[in-house]
């Protein structure tokens, strides 16, 4: 990992105040990476934490307030929440921003947005901002549609991919050289790569990136089933399979579950209610990695199933801002076919592949 090539950034960091952008994934060898540098001399002036908190058990949208960390002392400024892009007197005595978040490679996973404001910031206030890079694991594919100026949000900042294919440092390279901070800022970036990784690797991550993606088949359905948030659909928010199964009380199968108040899920949608379903523990691990493809058949079938009884959308329309577009439920509302809505995002993919291709840091696909 970037974070544990020591020899390539402390001597940087020697005389300077230094700011990190942290959370439960934020090991170097066992060990989280501000207690390293603490023990290395390093001066930590704070730290910032992105959605799910310093420590990551926060639920998913759960407001994070600042607070600080018992072990070390230092301030932990959330952004999540009112403050989502640091503000002046956050960096008015820091020199360099490290940044060292586990991504999972899918435009509607927040930390990329934390990584958008946090270069921001740095760009407009003169502040270096260092990438610790990390394999993506579901970095071995690119799918999806690109997403719309229009729809852009917390959850979809940029026009990327669903599924981007990149590595958080490959991304920070992305946001900078098109442009895409406020003004057309440029923030002075530097990054360490991983050594020995490629984008065909399948990288098994050693400690769960947020509270809702346990396991590896979690991350490799993530993609998939991350649009059912914007549905009547449990995707297991509040069971010991979370984005391994989804269900509603009103879907005919055999197969349930019963959302609960948990940790991460203090309160999950269909709480308390018998949720019919499928179960996709063996499907995530074994095939999804091998399908390299959104797949859109159980969102599909579940509209097929719900709609005539239900309102299958939220009516706040979260779906759009998840897919990037209206296109995907107005084309599920008129009964297109999955082949027909795959179809409608290929030529932008194309486009976004050859774009991609100038940011990327590792061998490719």
């Amino acid at each position: 990992m970037g974070a544990e090539r020591f020899e390539t950034y402390v001597s940087r960091l020697e005389g300077k105040s230094v700011a990190v952008v942290a959370n439960q994934t934020s090991l170097a060898f066992g060990t989280h990476l501000v207690d390293t540098l603490l023990a290395q001399g390093v001066e930590i002036k704070h730290v910032f934490a992105p959605e799910h908190g310093f420590r990551g058990v926060a639920d998913a949208g759960a407001y994070v307030s600042n607070t600080k960390d018992p072990k070390t002392g230092l301030k932990v400024y959330s952004l999540y929440g009112k403050n989502k892009k640091p503000n002046y007197l956050q960096l008015e005595d820091v020199d360099i921003v490290l940044f060292d978040l586990q991504d999972v490679g899918v435009r509607y996973y927040t930390y990329i947005s934390t990584l958008h404001y946090m270069m921001e910031a740095c760009a407009e206030l003169g502040v270096e901002l260092m990438v610790l890079d990390r394999p993506n694991p579901n970095g071995f594919y690119v799918d999806g549609p690109v997403l719309q100026e229009s729809y852009s949000s917390f959850v979809g900042l940029h026009p990327v991919c669903l599924v981007h294919g990149m590595t958080i440092a490959e991304y920070a390279q992305m946001i900078n050289g098109e442009s895409w901070l406020a003004e057309s800022v440029k923030c002075e970036l530097s990054v360490i790569k991983c050594l020995n990784y490629e984008h065909t690797d399948y990288y098994e991550l050693p400690v769960r990136p947020s509270p809702n993606l346990p396991n590896m088949a979690s991350i490799y359905l993530y993609p998939s089933l991350g649009l059912f948030e914007g549905t009547i659909v449990s995707v297991g928010r509040g069971t010991a399979s979370p984005f391994q199964h989804f269900g509603h009380p009103s879907i005919s199968s055999e197969y349930s579950f019963t959302p609960k108040a948990s940790l991460g899920a203090s309160a999950p949608k269909l709480e308390g209610k018998e949720c019919f379903g499928f179960d996709l523990k063996e499907y995530g691990i074994d095939s999804m990695p091998q399908r390299k493809e959104l797949y859109l058949n159980w969102l599909k079938l579940s509209y097929d199933q719900l709609n005539k009884e239900h309102q299958f959308f939220l009516k706040n329309n979260f779906i759009n801002l998840l897919f990037g577009s209206d296109r995907l439920q107005n084309m599920i509302k008129s009964d297109r076919s999955i082949k027909e809505i795959r179809a409608s995002w290929q030529e932008e993919k194309a486009e976004f592949l050859e774009t991609r291709k100038n940011y990327l840091l590792y061998e490719d696909f």
